[in-house]
């Protein structure tokens, strides 16, 4: 949790979590639980906690302070570090807490050659078409040289990441990756290097079975979201269960006349006599200011729009005609019940983003879980 003292709190029903990881591993049969950025605002210990009961070998987290810090939850599988290391007390913390750190470019292998210790395990990351990170096929030569000088380095695993595998017209772009991939896997091993491969997402898990190989990263998908949402793949995502719902308080019900306005900006005019209730909920909570006059929230399982601007921790919503509304009551403002709920992908379009940043934000708030 990152805002505190507020009445917003994201539910969680970890069985949730539980159930689409056991989708996406039949899909794959070995799919590594992505839980970086604080398990995409679903907590971090307690996603892993239930996902190791069932059977989750090794985990994926951001940078190797996120990864000590699941180690300190007592967490003792397997834990590799998608950033890598990017100073020395990142390769302290990597030693130290047997954390596996990506690589991705000869400086790292700097940071390792200048603090010598325990032995330890990483994992070569290489560009095949995202074009952010990376190794690529012609550092083989010169990095296969590198990690030979590097004594107790032993490289356990292989990486790339897919670019355009929720993409359907682009699927051509999935399959030249992996084309690719190929060509690095097969360079390295004729140096010897025989890491365990991954390049599959949650996409690649659903729809490029082909890029499977030893391992999968679950990511997006394993907290609900259907990458192929809205496209004409959006049978591969079925059955996912969304497993962040979020709401707040109404702090106060009352008339709004026709012709009165609301909020900052007076850019909200009633066209007719209204019932408005104010949420305890604004941009200050991760509510973003973007959702002025475009979301609604979930009341009493009913659709409630929003109305002018959202404020830093208020936002008033129209609740004409919904029965019950009073002070006290609950606002959905992701999920709910009822016609009225709020699906991730809802708000997500509301808020010109993507649902990774739903979760990611709104999970700041205080959690409670199922």
């Amino acid at each position: 949790m990152a805002i505190p003292w507020n009445k917003v709190t994201a539910v969680i029903d970890l069985a949730d979590i539980v159930h689409n990881y056991k989708l996406l591993n039949a899909r794959s049969g070995n799919a590594v639980p992505v839980v970086k950025a604080d398990a995409y605002g679903h907590g971090l210990a307690q996603v892993a906690q239930v996902l190791a009961q069932e059977g989750a070998e090794t985990f994926a987290v951001g940078t190797v302070e996120e990864a000590q810090a699941l180690r300190a939850s007592g967490h003792a599988r397997n834990v590799l570090a998608l950033l890598g290391p990017v100073d020395q007390a990142d390769v302290r913390l990597a030693r130290e807490a047997r954390i596996v750190p990506f690589l991705h470019c000869f400086e790292q292998l700097d940071l390792l050659a200048a603090q010598p210790g325990a032995p330890l395990e990483v994992a070569l990351k290489f560009d095949t078409g995202m074009r952010r990170l990376g190794f690529t096929l012609e550092d083989v030569p010169a990095l296969a040289q590198r990690l030979e000088a590097l004594p107790g380095v032993k490289a356990a695993y292989v990486c790339s990441h897919l670019a355009t595998a929720d993409e359907p017209a682009a699927h051509d772009y999935a399959r030249e990756q992996g084309r690719e991939f190929a060509a690095v896997r097969e360079a390295l091993a004729a140096r010897g290097i025989r890491p365990r491969a991954s390049i599959a997402n949650s996409a690649g898990i659903l729809a490029h079975p082909e890029l499977h190989l030893d391992f999968q990263r679950a990511g997006v998908a394993l907290y609900g979201t259907n990458p192929f949402q809205g496209t004409p793949l959006a049978h591969l995502g079925e059955g996912l269960r969304t497993a962040m719902q979020v709401r707040t308080k109404i702090l106060s019900v009352h008339a709004l006349k026709a012709g009165q306005t609301i909020s900052y900006g007076r850019t909200y005019t009633a066209e007719r006599d209204m019932t408005v209730a104010i949420a305890a909920a604004g941009y200050a909570d991760a509510y973003s200011r973007g959702l002025s006059g475009r979301a609604g929230m979930c009341v009493n399982g009913r659709r409630a729009p929003v109305l002018g601007r959202v404020c830093m921790q208020m936002t008033a919503v129209d609740v004409s005609g919904i029965e019950g509304v009073a002070p006290g009551g609950d606002a959905w403002l992701l999920g709910g019940e009822g016609k009225g709920r709020v699906s991730a992908e809802e708000l997500a379009g509301w808020w010109g983003s993507i649902t990774y940043e739903v979760f990611c934000m709104l999970g700041l708030n205080r959690r409670e879980y199922a």
